[in-house]
């Protein structure tokens, strides 16, 4: 489909507006960098642990999947 971007291999298969898929890798980037910046830039641990479900020891792997995932998108929407 013109102007978009479509997501997978999975279970099945998401075709989104390109401008949101540029703009979902941009709040993904951005939430890498804090998760991945040194204190006292950085989410705290009761930041992260609110977004990682109570897991906030998996902040390195969910820092490392958002980035991964960002430039993902960053590519797909170039």
């Amino acid at each position: 489909m013109p102007g978009s971007t479509t997501l997978g291999p999975g279970h099945g298969v998401d075709t989104i507006d390109h401008s949101d898929a540029q703009r979902m890798a941009s709040v993904m980037t951005e939430l890498h960098r804090l998760l991945a910046a040194p204190a006292p830039d950085a989410l705290t641990d009761a930041q992260v642990r609110a977004l990682c479900g109570g897991e906030e020891h998996h902040r390195e792997e969910f820092a490392d999947w958002v980035g991964r995932v960002a430039g993902q998108l960053r590519e797909a929407t170039a």
